[in-house]
Order: structure tokens, then C-alpha cells, then sequence
């Protein structure tokens, strides 16, 4: 199906993020990091991976999935749902613990660095889970006729939610951060 090939090549950029983020996390720790980073991933995060990806997954995979008899409570999408609203904690606790260095107050590093890992932590899990048991799942249960329309399901919330060039803007702030945390 392309449209799981789309959310997989999504997340190639998703794990450059979250490997930039657990090496600054170490940097930020040793006091080599400038909190202000943190700042940049939680915008990544919520843009792309949120805004973007879990949008595709929420608003066109699992409606699909659920059509087709998988039920949303307490299965693998209940699962993904609840991982998904999970990362949104750790990332606004990220962000709003980043901000306090930023503004010179130190003493919620401790913080910007649990919750990046916790984040980091959460999401490596979630990938491996879809690999193994939510695509694999959505290729049964969706029949090849129906693909066609996922994919353009797709194409629209690229293109009408998320806007023009947003992908663009994303992939580019995610290699500055890897960047970034790598120098």
C-alpha cells in the first residue's frame, strides 16, 4: 500500500529528529546545548510529526482500519491513539521546560532532558509497533481496491491541511537540528 510507504518514508525523517534530540539531550546534560534547541524539536514534533504524519495515521489510516472491523478500543489503533496523545504530553512538557532556560532560568534542564528522552524513548517503541503488527494489519485488512483512495486521502491532507512546502519546511528544520546536535 503507498500510503503505509508514505508514513514510512515520513518517519525516516522522524527518527533523524528524535536521534538528533537524545544527542542533545546528552549535550544539554554536560551543559554543551542551548536550551532554545529543545525549542526547534518540539516545533519539528508538532508540525510534522503530529501535524503531518499522526494527521495521515488519525484522520485517514485508522478511519479506514476501523471501517474495516479493527476496533479503536484496546487494539493496536487504541494503542497508536494513545502513544500517539502520550508524545503530545512529553513534547509540551519539553517545550514548556525548554523555555525557562531560555529565559536563563536553569533549573528545568533536568526536565527539557527527561522528557526529549522520554519522547525519544516512546517513539523508537511506536515504530517498531507499526512495523510489526499496525501496517502489516492494514494491508490485510484493507482491501487493494480501496488503496487508490487512501492514497489520494492522503495526497489531500498534504496538500489541503498541512499547505504547500510544509514538508519542505520541516525536512529542513529537522537536518539543521541534526546538524546541530552532531557538531
Amino acid at each position: 500500500m503507498k500510503a503505509t510507504q508514505i508514513l514510512m518514508e515520513e518517519r525516516q525523517v522522524i527518527l533523524r529528529d528524535i536521534a538528533a534530540l537524545e544527542k542533545a539531550a546528552g549535550k544539554l546534560e554536560a551543559g554543551n546545548m542551548r536550551a532554545g534547541f529543545f525549542l526547534d524539536a518540539a516545533e519539528f514534533i508538532k508540525g510534522f510529526a503530529d501535524g503531518c504524519h499522526h494527521r495521515k495515521e488519525e484522520g485517514v489510516l485508522f478511519v479506514a482500519m476501523t471501517a474495516h472491523g479493527v476496533s479503536q478500543e484496546g487494539g493496536p489503533i487504541g494503542v497508536m491513539l494513545a502513544e500517539h496523545e502520550q508524545g503530545r504530553v512529553f513534547t509540551r512538557a519539553m517545550r514548556a521546560a525548554a523555555e525557562k532556560p531560555e529565559a536563563g532560568d536553569r533549573s528545568a534542564s533536568g526536565a527539557v532532558i527527561a522528557n526529549g528522552r522520554g519522547y525519544a524513548a516512546l517513539l523508537r517503541q511506536h515504530i517498531t509497533k507499526e512495523d510489526r503488527i499496525l501496517f502489516p494489519m492494514a494491508g490485510r485488512v484493507i482491501a487493494e481496491a480501496e488503496h487508490a483512495k487512501i492514497d489520494a486521502d492522503f495526497e489531500r491532507v498534504e496538500h489541503e491541511e498541512t499547505g504547500a512546502g510544509v514538508h519542505e519546511k520541516y525536512e529542513a528544520l529537522a537536518e539543521r537540528l541534526e546538524s546541530e546536535a552532531n557538531a
